[in-house]
């Protein structure tokens, strides 16, 4: 019960709030890229473009991320259990190591970067949006063993 009242909630935000900042990071990572080859892109455009990136990736992209942290956290949640004091911290590793090893799996297997934003210092950015991801799972799930304790739901 505590995996679906606890843990499967915890990792529905972190993953939405992970993916929403990977498809953030890629679609300004392309704007700024146009930017810099003369496209004029306004304001709108840049919206627009953002919004129809996270539809887009949404159901590829996305699934990507859900499976990779999914791996990532569970072994990161045996290990936590072991170094009780470093959780946090090791969520975070978690999420980077996470994101590193599907971007790098997938441009080994297929010879390409598939998603354009995580080229150059775009991949940086979409580690950042895994180690942002291990820290909201691990004080979301702290927040609710918290909750469970001393409120008892």
């Amino acid at each position: 019960m505590q995996f679906l009242t606890r843990t499967l909630p915890s990792f529905l935000v972190s993953w939405l709030l992970t993916f929403t900042l990977a498809s953030l990071f890629h679609s300004q990572y392309v704007v700024n890229q146009l930017v810099n080859v003369g496209v004029v892109v306004g304001f709108n455009d840049r919206v627009n473009l953002t919004f129809e990136d996270w539809l887009g990736l949404l159901p590829t992209y996305g699934a990507i991320i859900a499976i990779a942290l999914s791996f990532a956290f569970l072994v990161t949640w045996f290990i936590a259990k072991k170094l009780k004091n470093q959780g946090v911290q090791l969520f975070v590793i978690a999420g980077v190591v996470a994101f590193a090893t599907a971007l790098i799996a997938i441009e080994s297997i297929m010879n390409i970067t598939i998603i354009a934003g995580a080229r150059g210092w775009g991949f940086y950015a979409q580690l950042l949006a895994g180690a942002v991801g291990g820290y909201v799972f691990a004080k979301l799930i702290k927040a609710n063993k918290y909750k469970a304790e001393h409120h008892g739901f």
